[in-house]
């Protein structure tokens, strides 16, 4: 698997990262569903994860016809860094049920 670069904010309500490929200079912003409100971008291309308890948005930032494929080996990659062993990705924001 390719190593990407992980920037973080140091505001963390905000967002807790971007993650660039230095090959396509393609970014994805990673947002704390749980913790920061959430808008999407017209034109960009968007994904969540859920893991337990977490629940992720990722988001292109200067989407330009990359391949999907490579959007998402950067989601599974950072779900490696953070140990999100069991995340789940999904195209749609899935319903949670509260328990």
């Amino acid at each position: 698997m390719t190593n990407y670069l992980l920037s973080t904010s140091n505001n963390q309500r905000q967002k807790l990262g971007t993650i660039h490929d230095p090959d396509t200079k393609l970014k994805v912003t990673v947002v704390d569903l749980l913790t920061a409100p959430f808008k999407p971008s017209k034109g960009e291309v968007r994904f969540f994860v859920t893991d337990g308890d977490t629940q992720l948005a990722f988001e292109t930032r200067g989407y330009s016809k990359h391949r999907k494929v490579l959007i998402l080996q950067m989601i599974a990659w950072y779900c490696l860094y953070l140990g999100l062993i069991e995340a789940q990705i999904h195209s749609t924001l899935p319903l949670l049920h509260a328990s």
